[in-house]
Order: structure tokens, then sequence, then C-alpha cells
């Protein structure tokens, strides 16, 4: 189960750019790939982090189209026979295909989905799609700098939004230098026990999953151009 955290700026104009912090937490014990092009024949030039099981991506952008999406967990009320559940890891290369959950004919594919919100920073702007087993919901990012993890955007029931998401906006001037001061950001909430729930480098083993900080990114997203940038963490769970 996935318990990820998004950072993201948004420029005042659509068309402009978007950047972001993405983390990923999953279960060390699941097979994965970093940052590559990974879907060569079917989705040429589309570049992300696989996950190998069941051939998704958690994060995934088509740096030709301006178009980049990241997949995070969010809780539902669905009680779906493993057998009949669909992986939520087609969605970020659908996504970057032009192809949304909410587009039609794929409400019967979600339906068979556990809970998600979905973040696409695409040429027109950003949004998140959230799914909680009831509602597609559709949540515009407005200019800014704005937090998502397992809840809504900016939710202040989520601790790690409520703590975090002032020192990331304070570090976000306009030039070259974002990216950097974002993972210094990164490495500060690091200081914290990655059992804390206030944590963003994540152990959630304590919440009941087998999830943990595997990797992070950063990524600046323009029409016709995406760039990211992977680290993977040397130690589950740790910033080190």
């Amino acid at each position: 189960m996935l318990v990820c955290t998004v950072v993201i700026d948004v420029a005042p104009a659509s068309g402009e750019h978007a950047r972001l912090l993405a983390v990923r937490d999953e279960d060390p014990d699941r097979p994965w790939d970093d940052l590559g092009e990974w879907w060569p024949d079917e989705r040429p030039g589309v570049i992300g982090i696989r996950d190998r099981r069941a051939g998704g991506a958690w994060l995934a952008a088509d740096p030709a189209a301006g178009r980049l999406a990241v997949l995070l967990n969010r809780a539902d009320v669905l009680d779906l026979p493993a057998d009949q559940t669909l992986s939520r890891g087609s969605l970020a290369l659908e996504s970057v295909a032009g192809r949304s959950p909410d587009a039609p004919g794929h409400g019967d594919l979600v339906k068979r989905m556990h809970g998600f919100n979905l973040l696409e920073v695409r040429p027109d702007g950003a949004r998140v799609l959230s799914w909680d087993g009831v509602e597609l919901r559709e949540t515009r990012v407005p200019e800014g700098v704005h937090m998502i993890a397992h809840d809504d955007l900016d939710d202040p029931r989520t601790a790690r939004i409520e703590t975090w998401l002032p020192r990331f906006a304070a570090a976000a001037p306009e030039d070259d230098g974002w990216a950097s001061r974002w993972v210094d950001v990164l490495g500060e909430s690091a200081a914290l026990s990655p059992e804390d729930d206030r944590a963003i480098v994540r152990d959630n083993h304590v919440h009941g999953y087998p999830t943990m900080s595997l990797l992070f990114c950063t990524a600046e997203v323009a029409p016709g151009a995406v760039t990211v940038q992977s680290r993977v963490l040397p130690s589950p769970g740790r910033w080190d």
C-alpha cells in the first residue's frame, strides 16, 4: 500500500510551469525499477518509476507532451475480492497518454480499484483526481505551493502537511535553486522519527502498513518539456 507525499508549486499562469517534489513509500520487498524508459514499445518516450510486479508506474512523464502524473494511496470503503481488483499502476501511464480516469469509458475500471489520489500535471494546469470507492472527484491545484498525501489537497488532517507546507512554501522563490532548497527541507523533516505522523521520510509499519520511504523525485513540467531526477534513499525509511 502506498502512503506517499507530493509537494507542488504551480506557476501563476497555465502554460508556464509546475515544480514538484515527490516521495515514494512502498513495501521494500516489492520489486521495482528506478527512473527510466521502461515501456519503449507501447509507450515510446515515456519515463517513470516502474513497479515490476504489475508493470505500471508510481510516477510517469511524457516530456514531449508536457505531462506528468504521480499516484498516491487513499483510504476507501471497498471490500474487493483479490481476483477482481485492478492494479492502480496503470493510472499514471494512462494519464500521461492523455487518458485520465474520468475520461469516458474509464468509470467501470476505476470501480475495481482501491482508493487513490492521482496528481496530474499538464500544459493546461494541474489537478488531483480522488477516488474513495464512492465518488471520483476533481480538485484543481491553484497557483502557489501545495501538498498532498493520503487525504485531500492541503488537508490539515494530514500531520505532515500541517507541519511542513509553510516551510516548503517559504523555500520556493522563482529561481533555479528551488530543488536543492526543497531537498534541504525534506532533510530537515527527516530529523523526526520515521514513525512520527509528521514525518515525510516514513516507516509506516506503526500505522499498519508494510511501506517505507524508498526514494524521492524532483521534477519541472512545462509545455513540451519535463525534467525529472530521482534519488534512491540509502536505507528504506532513513535519510542517512
